[in-house]
C-alpha cells in the first residue's frame, strides 16, 4: 500500500494502446496537483519537490507520451498529449486540479485547464508562455517555418534538435555559479529518450503544432479574464527562451497572482527546488483555507 508521502511510478495503457508512465505521492484526500514537465524532459524534473507538495497535495506527475518512459502517440500534436493527461486524471479519478504549467507543459495544461474551467482549483506558472511577449530572438527561424513551412526553414527551425542545444536547455544565459548548482547531467538522459525511436519525428511535428497553440493565445487570454483563478508564478529570470517580458503579460491577466523571480534558469527546478516547493506549498493551503 502506498504511504502517503511515497512516490510510486505506473504505467497506463491509454484507450489508443499508448502507454503512459506516471508518479503519484501524498493523500488522495488533499487537494490535486498535476504537475506537467517541458521541452526534453519528464517527470524527474520533479524528483526534488514533490516529497515536499506531497504533504499537502495529491501529486500527479505524468511523462508527456514520448518522453521520459511514456511511449510516443502515432499522431503527436499538443491536443493529443492534453487528451492523453486528461485520461490519466479521469483513470485517477481526479477532480479538482491545480495545474503546473511549465515550457511544453503549457499548451497541454492550459487544454486541459479550459476544456473543465470548473475543475481548476489554481495555476502555477514556472516559464511557460501564453503571450507575444514570452518569445526571445531564439524563436524567428520558427516564425519564419510557420507562416512558410518549407524544407529548408523546418530544417532550421528545427535545428535546435542537437546535444549541445539539449544542454542549453538547461545553461545557456544562466550564470555559471547557477548552473554549477545542477546535480549531475540531466540533459545527457534527455537526449537519450530525444534518440529513441519516433522522437526526433515527434519533436518536428510538436514544433510545428505550437504554433497553433500560438495562434490560441486570444482565446486563452479570454479564458484567463473571465475565470481569473487563483495563480502563483515561480520564474526564473535568466532563461534564454522565454523573455522576462512575459511575466508582465501574465501579471497584467492575473492582477491579484502572486509573482517571484528567481535566480536561475529555464529549468528552475534544477537549482531551485527548495525555495520553488516551498512558494508551491504555501499557495495550495493558502488557495484552499475558507
Amino acid at each position: 500500500m502506498q504511504t502517503h508521502h511515497e512516490t510510486v511510478q505506473q504505467r497506463l495503457r491509454l484507450s489508443s494502446g499508448t502507454e503512459l508512465t506516471y508518479v503519484t505521492a501524498g493523500d488522495r484526500a488533499n487537494p490535486a496537483l498535476l504537475l506537467l514537465h517541458g521541452y526534453a524532459s519528464s517527470s524527474k524534473t520533479f524528483r526534488d519537490v514533490i516529497p515536499v507538495l506531497s504533504r499537502v497535495a495529491y501529486v500527479v506527475a505524468p511523462d508527456l507520451p514520448g518522453y521520459g518512459q511514456s511511449d510516443p502517440l502515432a499522431e503527436p500534436s499538443f491536443a493529443a498529449l492534453g487528451d492523453a493527461v486528461t485520461e490519466l486524471l479521469r483513470h485517477l479519478e481526479v477532480g479538482q486540479r491545480f495545474i503546473y504549467l511549465h515550457d511544453w507543459g503549457a499548451p497541454v495544461g492550459l487544454r486541459i485547464a479550459m476544456q473543465s474551467p470548473e475543475l481548476v482549483s489554481g495555476l502555477i506558472i514556472q516559464n511557460a508562455n501564453a503571450h507575444h511577449t514570452g518569445f526571445a530572438p531564439q524563436w524567428e527561424a520558427t516564425f519564419a517555418y510557420w507562416s512558410d513551412p518549407t524544407p529548408e526553414k523546418k530544417a532550421e527551425a528545427t535545428s535546435f534538435l542537437t546535444f549541445e542545444d539539449t544542454r542549453a536547455q538547461y545553461t545557456r544565459d544562466v550564470p555559471a555559479d547557477v548552473v554549477a548548482r545542477i546535480e549531475g547531467e540531466p540533459w545527457v538522459e534527455d537526449w537519450r529518450i530525444l534518440n529513441l525511436p519516433g522522437r526526433m519525428e515527434m519533436q518536428r511535428a510538436l514544433l510545428a503544432d505550437y504554433g497553433k497553440y500560438v495562434a490560441r493565445f486570444d482565446e486563452i487570454g479570454e479564458y484567463f479574464k473571465e475565470r481569473r483563478p487563483p495563480a502563483l508564478m515561480i520564474w526564473g529570470r535568466h532563461d534564454a527562451f522565454f523573455d522576462i517580458a512575459e511575466t508582465l503579460s501574465w501579471i497584467e491577466d492575473f492582477p491579484r497572482m502572486e509573482a517571484h523571480i528567481l535566480d536561475g534558469g529555464h529549468f528552475l527546478l534544477e537549482t531551485h527546488a527548495e525555495a520553488s516547493a516551498a512558494l508551491m506549498g504555501e499557495f495550495i493551503e493558502r488557495t484552499q483555507r475558507p
